[in-house]
């Protein structure tokens, strides 16, 4: 039986013929009917993922602590927005705000605000944020003026994202379509994209059947635009690499297993990697700063992971121990199915700003 987001999709392929694989991630995951996101909670064990804060609470306790010391380079101001952008069930933000309480004028200085489109999500987000009075938003354009921290854990490699492949005469789009037996299939545009050449100065030079990928960047603009504007900064979690690429990084997720992104669209995550460079070079042509990326776990080590797991074991049992080990090793170790190296960190500020907590001046981004 044909899933209806998949009937969906097919007819317009039909009507209007294939379409970008960016619209396809776009409905896929944000149709506001049958999309991945909007019908579902995916994570844990029995959604599809795992992130971070379901790990430990040992991760959203130091991006607290971090949101502090920043408030604090900030000159503490009297009313902030604190501000979660694909907040999850909520559960980073529980563990920082719980963090943060060693601060009370924080408390009292902030407002919170999260930047959900699931309405799943957003009911699990007010069981767990209750007490704290959070607003919700579409996105984060819609967000109240004045200064803001934001913290975007695993939210840039859900946006879409357009693909090009290299021709012998220039890039090609590529595309999703239909094959002969109504499969999605994926295509080229015969038509060369002269667009993309600006572009693609900043990156290797090419060889054929590169594959060079590009994200929507209107939630980077908005985001940059807001620090570099009215003050505040950014704290960018995600898995991508540092500098600029080539490669087909577009993937699909199903009960923690890797599957066909052209396979019952709606009903999987659908990620890509984050381009690091790119991210930066936006911020810094919006007029924000720049610092990193440093890989997760060199950025947790420095905001004291290991310190914090320990003093969690001292009132342990043995069983709770070795949880707070495995724990540790998965959010920071650069081994097999490990956190620490595979992603990085971003740091965004306001021009007025110095290196922000976990970096140093050396760590500024230079194109």
């Amino acid at each position: 039986m044909t899933a209806p987001l998949e009937a969906e999709l097919k007819a317009l392929i039909a009507a209007e013929g294939p379409i970008s694989v960016g619209r396809y991630m776009a409905l896929a995951l944000g149709h506001p009917k049958h999309g991945y996101y909007v019908t579902r909670d995916p994570l844990g064990a029995k959604g599809d993922f795992t992130t971070a804060p379901e790990i430990s609470q040992m991760f959203g306790e130091l991006i607290g602590l971090w949101a502090v010391a920043t408030w604090q380079q900030m000159g503490a101001p009297e009313a902030f927005r604190l501000v979660e952008l694909g907040p999850g069930r909520g559960t980073l933000m529980a563990d920082a705000l719980r963090a943060a309480k060693l601060l009370p004028a924080f408390g009292a200085a902030m407002s919170l605000h999260m930047v959900e489109m699931s309405p799943v999500l957003r009911a699990k987000q007010a069981d767990n944020l209750s007490a704290y009075a959070p607003t919700w938003h579409d996105r984060l354009e819609d967000m109240p003026e004045g200064p803001a921290i934001v913290i975007a854990n695993e939210f840039f490699d859900a946006l879409p994202i357009d693909q090009f492949v290299r021709g012998p005469q220039g890039w090609h789009e590529r595309r999703v379509g239909l094959d002969g037996d109504d499969n999605f299939v994926f295509g080229i545009d015969p038509r060369p994209f002269p667009a993309l050449s600006a572009l693609a100065t900043r990156f290797p030079a090419p060889h054929e059947g590169a594959v060079l990928e590009r994200l929507e960047s209107g939630a980077v603009h908005a985001l940059a635009g807001r620090l570099a504007t009215q003050g505040g900064a950014a704290l960018v979690i995600d898995y991508g690499h540092s500098a600029h690429g080539y490669g087909d990084t577009l993937q699909a997720m199903k009960d923690h297993r890797f599957v066909d992104p052209l396979t019952a669209p709606g009903t999987a995550d659908l990620t890509a990697h984050v381009d690091f460079a790119a991210l930066a070079e936006i911020a810094r042509g919006d007029g924000a700063r720049a610092f990193g990326p440093l890989t997760q776990g060199e950025f947790l080590n420095r905001l004291g992971l290991a310190a914090r797991a320990a003093q969690l074991a001292q009132n342990a049992t043995e069983r709770q121990r070795a949880d707070i080990t495995s724990a540790q090793a998965r959010l920071a170790g650069s081994g097999q199915g490990e956190m620490g190296s595979l992603f990085k960190v971003l740091a965004l500020g306001n021009a007025t700003l110095g290196p922000l907590p976990g970096f140093d001046r050396q760590e500024e981004f230079a194109a």
